[in-house]
C-alpha cells in the first residue's frame, strides 16, 4: 500500500501557497492530513482542498508536530525563523525562499536538472529563484551536450513574482491610468501599469541587484560548475503572470541545431513550438504549469533563438571594451539628455565565433 503524508503549507494564503495547494490537489498527492499556516493576519481564513473546508492557522514553532513534509513559501525571514523548528519536529522542509539557497549544507534542487542532490538533504531542501529554475530546465540538456561556459540573460518579470499584492497593484494602476487618475505606487517602488523598471531588489557594490546575483550564484551551485560565467539583467514588466527571458550561451564546442533540438525534444518539462506560418510563439496568456513551450528558429549556423513560457508562481545587453574584459552598458533617456551606467560583469567573459548559441528564451513564469 502506498504511503500517505502529513503535509503543512507555510504561507498558504499567498500567491505561491495557493498554487501549491492547487498542485497538490491536481496531482492527487497522497495527503493524509493538511495543515495550512500563515501569519496572524490570515489566521481563521477558510480554504477549500479536495472539497473539504480547512481553516488557516497562525504559524508558530509548535505548528509542525506530526508533519512529514512542510512546504514553505512565506519569505526568507519566516523560513529562517520557523524552518529549523519544522526540521527539529521531524518534517522535511522544502523552501521556496532565498533563506538557505546558498548554504553549502542545503541542496538547491530543480527536479529536471539535479534530482540526485535531494539525497544530500538534512531536513532542508531549497528551491532556486523562479528565473533560475526555468532557465536551467532548458539549458541542462544543452550543457549535457557540451559544457556551457557563458550565459548572458535578460529577464522580463511579471507581477506574480512579487506576490498577490503586486498583482493587485498592477490591476488597480491599470484601471486608474485608463481613467486618467494619478497612479500612486504602494507595493512596488515605481508606477507599474504601462511601465517597466529595473528589478525591485537592492543593488550591490558591483551594481548588480540581488535578483541578478541569484541567477549567477544559483546557476553555479545547481550545475556544480563555478566556471560558468553568468551576466544577468532583470527587469519588471507589467504582465500579471509569466516571466520572460532572452539568453545567449557559449559552449565548449559547437553544438549543431539538430543536436540541440533533439536534446530539447527529449527534455522533461520542455515543449518545442515553431509555428512560423502564423507567427505564433509562446505568450504569457498561454502559460501553463510544467509545460514549458520553447521556440527555436535558426538564426545562423551557430545560433538558435527561442521563446519559452512557464508560470512564475508554480514552476535581462553587453559590450566588450577589450578582449577578456567585457562590461555592461545601461542607457536611460531623461529630459536632460542620456545617462550612461557601466557595470563590470560578475565574471570575465569572452565571446567565441565557434561555439556560441544564441537563445532568446521567453520563460513565462
Amino acid at each position: 500500500m502506498s504511503r500517505s503524508f502529513h503535509v503543512a503549507v507555510a504561507g498558504a494564503t499567498g500567491a505561491v501557497g495557493v498554487e501549491m495547494l492547487k498542485t497538490l490537489e491536481k496531482r492527487n498527492f497522497p495527503v493524509k492530513s493538511l495543515r495550512l499556516l500563515a501569519s496572524s493576519r490570515s489566521a481563521g481564513k477558510e480554504v477549500t482542498f479536495k472539497g473539504e473546508t480547512l481553516k488557516v492557522e497562525e504559524m508558530t514553532k509548535d505548528s509542525f508536530k506530526g508533519i512529514d513534509i512542510a512546504l514553505f513559501s512565506a519569505g526568507a525571514s519566516r523560513t529562517r525563523e520557523f524552518g529549523p523548528a519544522a526540521v527539529e519536529a521531524g518534517a522535511v522542509v522544502i523552501d521556496n525562499s532565498s533563506a538557505f539557497r546558498m548554504d553549502p549544507t542545503v541542496p538547491l534542487v530543480v527536479p529536471e536538472v539535479n534530482p540526485e542532490d535531494v539525497k544530500k538533504h538534512h531536513g532542508l531542501i531549497a528551491n532556486p529563484n523562479c528565473t533560475t529554475i526555468i532557465m536551467l530546465v532548458a539549458l541542462k540538456p544543452l550543457h549535457d551536450l557540451s559544457p556551457i561556459r557563458r550565459i548572458v540573460v535578460s529577464t522580463y518579470q511579471s507581477a506574480s513574482g512579487a506576490g498577490a499584492l503586486a498583482m493587485q497593484e498592477l490591476k488597480d494602476q491599470a484601471g486608474a491610468y485608463l481613467r486618467g487618475e494619478k497612479v500612486e505606487p504602494k507595493v512596488l517602488p515605481h508606477p507599474y501599469a504601462f511601465n517597466l523598471f529595473s528589478h525591485n531588489t537592492t543593488i550591490g557594490d558591483n551594481l548588480y541587484c540581488e535578483e541578478e546575483m541569484k541567477m549567477v550564484n544559483e546557476t553555479r551551485k545547481i550545475m556544480h560548475d563555478d566556471r560558468i560565467a553568468v551576466c544577468p539583467t532583470c527587469v519588471r514588466v507589467p504582465v500579471l503572470r509569466s516571466h520572460a527571458e532572452s539568453i545567449v550561451i557559449e559552449q565548449e564546442r559547437k553544438v549543431s541545431v539538430d543536436e540541440a533540438l533533439a536534446a530539447l525534444a527529449k527534455a522533461p518539462g520542455v515543449k518545442i513550438v515553431n509555428d512560423t506560418a502564423r507567427n505564433y510563439f509562446p505568450m504569457p496568456v498561454d502559460s501553463t504549469v510544467m509545460r514549458l513551450p520553447l521556440y527555436f528558429p535558426v538564426v545562423d549556423t551557430n545560433s538558435l533563438e527561442a521563446w519559452r513560457n512557464s508560470m512564475s508562481d508554480r514552476k535581462p545587453a553587453t559590450i566588450s571594451t577589450r578582449p577578456g574584459s567585457p562590461t555592461r552598458m545601461t542607457v536611460s533617456a531623461s529630459s536632460s539628455g542620456r545617462r550612461w551606467m557601466w557595470k563590470t560583469e560578475p565574471s570575465s567573459l569572452m565571446m567565441s565565433s565557434d561555439s556560441g548559441i544564441l537563445i532568446m528564451l521567453f520563460l513565462f513564469l
